[in-house]
């Protein structure tokens, strides 16, 4: 059974999550795919599952990749850590592709953001933001994920770790965490400024819910008469 292609028509009457779900291999609308990456830097928006068929139909067609999109899909899916999508667009891109500069700079950055070496990845974001920059709402993604990353390690936060993960100081950090305070329940200390976090099952590991040891009720009756 043939690839259906519809008409430019048909696909004007279609909008792009519609086109990747009627026929995702459909070389006609890699336009409508890289104008709609565009579209998801300029609205601010993301979608994984149309930027993941436009890496696929590069791969059918490497001549007529777009280098420029293909990063804009990256810094992207950087934006969307902690999920695995940087992992995922990256496996679609060839290794040729993935050896220039602006490409071996964004693993770079993935690499510092997954293990969460915050000093080493706002230093090279520096060198990087002609790439970073044409992307709006990089920073503050990156923020939230580091927020998200101490959330899970510490209840109580030194400001100093913070002011490193964020990469802020002074007045800008003093609005960060007021803004934190108010939208995410965190809490300044009087004395030495450190910021107690929400507590989850990750920092105060007792409120994780052990479920190995709940065993039903039902399942201990069927064993006594096997023990007997």
């Amino acid at each position: 059974m043939g690839i259906e292609i519809q008409s430019p028509q048909e696909q004007s009457s279609y909008t792009v999550e519609q086109l990747v779900a009627v026929n995702p291999f459909n070389p006609e609308i890699l336009p409508d795919l890289e104008n709609y990456v565009n579209e998801q830097v300029t609205s601010q928006t993301y979608s994984l599952e149309a930027n993941l068929c436009l890496l696929r139909l590069y791969q059918f067609e490497p001549e007529r990749m777009n280098t420029h999109i293909v990063a804009r899909i990256l810094v992207k899916a950087l934006m969307a850590m902690p999920t695995p999508d940087f992992s995922l667009c990256l496996f679609l891109i060839p290794e040729r592709v993935q050896m220039e500069e602006q490409f071996k700079a964004l693993i770079v950055l993935s690499h510092y953001l997954e293990t969460g070496r915050f000093q080493q990845f706002w230093d090279e974001a520096a060198k990087n933001r002609n790439i970073l920059e044409a992307v709006p709402g990089f920073e503050q993604a990156i923020h939230a994920y580091a927020s998200h990353l101490l959330s899970l390690s510490y209840q109580k936060v030194p400001r100093s770790v913070l002011a490193e993960a964020v990469n802020m100081d002074g007045a800008s950090l003093d609005k960060f965490i007021e803004h934190q305070v108010t939208s995410s329940g965190w809490i300044v200390e009087k004395e030495g400024g450190s910021i107690v976090l929400p507590q989850n099952e990750f920092n105060h590991p007792e409120l994780k819910k052990n479920t190995g040891e709940n065993v039903p009720l039902e399942h201990i009756a069927r064993i006594f008469p096997i023990l007997g």
